[in-house]
């Protein structure tokens, strides 16, 4: 007798129609511009006019963050970016823990219009250092 609720068994091969991660990530390093952390301290010793975004999680903002950055998660980002970032020509830089995330969501603020945006290379952690 058979478990009618059995889950199938796991198949032993993998056929993969979509892209992992890190394919995304990288689809995305070729469409958007990154800035560094020395040019963005440059920038913020010089006094230059940009927006700087936050696109962790709030708990990972609440336990540090750079200064002046707002918070808008990823996952939040098509909802708020407009309200936060009102002239789709500024310049905005958009920074996660690592540098990925953040260059999926300039590839996607990028879609939405906006056209000065800016992946921060190394994020959080690059810039922690």
């Amino acid at each position: 007798m058979t478990d009618a609720c059995a889950l199938p068994a796991a198949p032993t091969t993998t056929s993969r129609k979509g892209k992992r991660f890190a394919q995304l990530v990288a689809d995305a390093k070729t469409r958007i511009q990154e800035l560094t952390i020395p040019q963005l301290k440059e920038w913020q010793a010089n006094g230059k006019a940009f927006t700087l975004i936050d696109v962790r999680e709030p708990s990972d903002y609440g336990e540090g963050h750079i200064e002046g950055a707002v918070s808008i998660p990823r996952g939040l980002l098509e909802l708020a970016l407009d309200d936060v970032v009102v002239d789709q020509d500024a310049t905005v830089v958009l920074y996660c823990g690592g540098g990925s995330r953040s260059a999926l969501a300039a590839d996607t603020a990028q879609q939405m219009g906006y056209s000065n945006v800016l992946s921060l290379a190394g994020g959080w952690r690059a810039w922690a250092e």
